[in-house]
Order: C-alpha cells, then sequence, then structure tokens
C-alpha cells in the first residue's frame, strides 16, 4: 500500500504551532471564537506545558493548536458565525483525545487567561506564552 497523502511541511500544523502566535490568535479571536474555543485551546495549552503528559499526547495538543493558528484552514476563521467551527472541533477532538492528563490546574489556569482576554483589549502575554 501507498504511505497516505501528507501536508507539505509548511502546512503541518505543528511547524505553525509557537506559544506566542498562539496568544496573537487568541488575542485576536477572542470575540469572533468565543469563551469555550478559548477556554479550551488554552486548557490544552497547560496541559502541553506539563511534564507529566506523555509526549503522544503532546503530538496531538500541538496539532490541535496549531490548526488553531494556522492562517489557511478548512473554513476560513474570517467567516462570521462559523469560521471557528472547524477549529473547535479540532479542539473538542485533541481535549477528548487526551482528557485522562487535564488537571483542574490546567483548567484554572485556562480559566484565569480567558477572564484577562475578554477583561481588557490586547493584554499582555503571561510569561508562559513567550519563546
Amino acid at each position: 500500500m501507498s504511505d497516505p497523502p501528507q501536508l507539505p511541511a509548511r502546512l503541518s500544523a505543528p511547524s505553525w504551532y509557537s506559544a506566542p502566535r498562539l496568544w496573537r490568535t487568541l488575542c485576536k479571536a477572542a470575540l469572533s471564537a468565543g469563551r469555550k474555543t478559548l477556554l479550551t485551546a488554552l486548557t490544552l495549552f497547560y496541559c502541553l506545558q506539563d511534564r507529566d503528559t506523555p509526549t503522544w499526547a503532546k503530538g496531538v495538543i500541538v496539532g490541535a493548536l496549531g490548526y488553531l493558528v494556522l492562517p489557511t484552514d478548512l473554513i476560513p476563521d474570517v467567516i462570521p458565525g462559523i469560521g471557528y467551527g472547524d477549529d473547535w472541533g479540532a479542539l473538542v477532538a485533541a481535549l477528548g483525545t487526551v482528557a485522562a492528563y487535564i488537571k483542574d490546574e490546567h483548567k484554572s489556569k485556562a480559566g484565569a487567561q480567558v477572564a484577562r482576554l475578554f477583561g481588557s483589549s490586547n493584554p499582555p502575554p503571561p510569561p508562559e506564552f513567550s519563546e
């Protein structure tokens, strides 16, 4: 059998993911993506930062977060109402896959950052989002 088709490296989600790029995307998308999307993305981000999270789970998380920040995806993010629908689906699928490794600590940190994002315009990134 032949190998499954692969995306070019420049379009693969892990090549687009970085903590600073994620923060910029979340700041821009706060109102249009919605609170649940941001909370899910940030919960995954904090799970990714946890040394207890296994490597395979981190790969799933990087793929989902990379898809969120990818400028070209299945449904363009600029379409009102549905633009972040595919991103939400990728995040929820990743969350379901790695749910056993999500801790209350990840959820509380994510909740605090969502409050920051919705509480002020263009908040500075917290230290964990710098490279």
